[in-house]
């Protein structure tokens, strides 16, 4: 499943890595110590959290694109 989250990445000085944001999904975060190890676990946490969804009979947002919460 290709993901097409919109994601804001950034680098956290406090935690000494990069920490990714989903803001389509929320409370769907996750961090890395490079660039792409963060978003390799936010494509790894988008996944468990549509699952979860699914599980839960929750709705899943559409992913909308480029800054729709900012």
């Amino acid at each position: 499943m290709p993901i097409r989250y919109e994601l804001i990445i950034y680098w956290s000085e406090e935690d000494k890595s990069y920490i990714v944001e989903v803001p389509e999904l929320p409370g769907c975060m996750a961090d890395g110590q490079t660039y792409a190890d963060a978003v390799k676990a936010a494509e790894d946490v988008i996944r468990e959290w549509i699952e979860t969804a699914r599980e839960l009979g929750r709705p899943i947002p559409e992913p909308r694109g480029k800054l729709m919460y900012a």
